[in-house]
C-alpha cells in the first residue's frame, strides 16, 4: 500500500463527493468519528454530516493545492493534510482552506475518517 496513492485517492472521493453531494460522505465517517470545524466539534456520523449539509451554501467547489501524508501509529492509520481553495457559488473570490483527516483503517481494507479538523485561512 503507496500511503501517498492511498491519500491522494481519498482526497480525490471526498471532495468529489462534498461538492456534488454532502450527504454522500456519510459512509466515511462512524460514529466514533469527530469532526472540529472553525473551532466547532462534532461526534458521530449522522451529526457531522448534518453540520456539512446544513452549511449556509449549496454549491461549491474545491480546488486543491497540497496533499501531505504520513502513516500513524501500529493500527495502520493516516495522517492526511490538505490545503487548497474553496469557491462558493456567486463569490467573486476563493477561499483558502486547510483540513487534517486522521484515516483509521477498517476490517474491510479501506478507510474510515477518525478526526477531521477544518479551518479556513483568513490572510
Amino acid at each position: 500500500m503507496d500511503p501517498d496513492a492511498v491519500a491522494k485517492a481519498f482526497v480525490e472521493h471526498y471532495y468529489t463527493t462534498f461538492d456534488a453531494n454532502r450527504s454522500g460522505l456519510a459512509n466515511l465517517y462512524q460514529e466514533g468519528s469527530m469532526l472540529t470545524f472553525e473551532g466547532q466539534k462534532i461526534q458521530g456520523s449522522s451529526n457531522i454530516v448534518a453540520k456539512l449539509t446544513g452549511l449556509p451554501f449549496q454549491q461549491c467547489q474545491h480546488s486543491i493545492s497540497t496533499v501531505d501524508c504520513q502513516p500513524s501509529g501500529p493500527a495502520g492509520g493516516m495522517l492526511v493534510f490538505v490545503s487548497g481553495n474553496l469557491q462558493l457559488a456567486g463569490e467573486q473570490h476563493a477561499l483558502k482552506f486547510s483540513q487534517m483527516f486522521h484515516l483509521m483503517p477498517t476490517p474491510q481494507g479501506s478507510f474510515y475518517v477518525f478526526n477531521d479538523i477544518f479551518r479556513l485561512n483568513y490572510a
